[in-house]
């Protein structure tokens, strides 16, 4: 049974991880991820749960531009036009990402996570999330509050959900 937005949000990480871990076994779906700001949380999450192994077999921490390039294919000239930071960067990650993978559904996510590095028109707290798989993806800005911690909290929690999410629409 599909969770409300509202729902999902109150769970805890486990309990998300879980509950993605379901899904996926339930669809035959494997999933990959691809990070930057925040360095391995998710796939730290995922892999929390016993198991998981059956439907994640790889994650990225790409945290560099190096790293987006080599790692997952995204293009120099991408980075430059757009900053690491950007909705053509993520997209491109979470695809490189299922390529390289194999993966059936990938999330990407690269932010600010603070306390430095924030500018007028990416401030400390914007994280852009994609979701996708090796040809399609679709991203979000979020705006998160708290400290360096808080922000990559809150975006492991978003990526996780938007995993949820878009597995029990299918």
């Amino acid at each position: 049974m599909p969770h409300s937005a509202a729902s999902l949000a109150n769970l805890d990480l486990s309990t998300l991880a879980e509950r993605l871990g379901r899904l996926c076994r339930d669809r035959g779906v494997t999933i990959t991820c691809a990070e930057s700001c925040t360095g391995g949380g998710v796939a730290s999450a995922i892999t929390s749960v016993a198991g998981s192994s059956d439907y994640f077999e790889t994650g990225y921490v790409t945290y560099s531009n190096a790293a987006k390039t080599r790692l997952l294919g995204v293009e120099e000239a991408l980075l430059d036009a757009h900053g690491a930071v950007s909705p053509e960067v993520v997209e491109a990650m979470v695809r490189g990402a299922c390529r390289d993978s194999g993966g059936d559904l990938g999330v990407a996510i690269s932010g600010v996570a603070g306390p430095g590095g924030g500018s007028a028109d990416k401030p400390v707290g914007t994280v852009w999330l994609a979701w996708g798989d090796a040809e399609h993806a679709e991203a979000e800005c979020h705006r998160y509050p708290g400290d360096r911690r808080a922000v990559r909290e809150q975006a492991v929690r978003e990526a996780l959900v938007g995993m949820i999410r878009r597995l029990e629409a299918r």
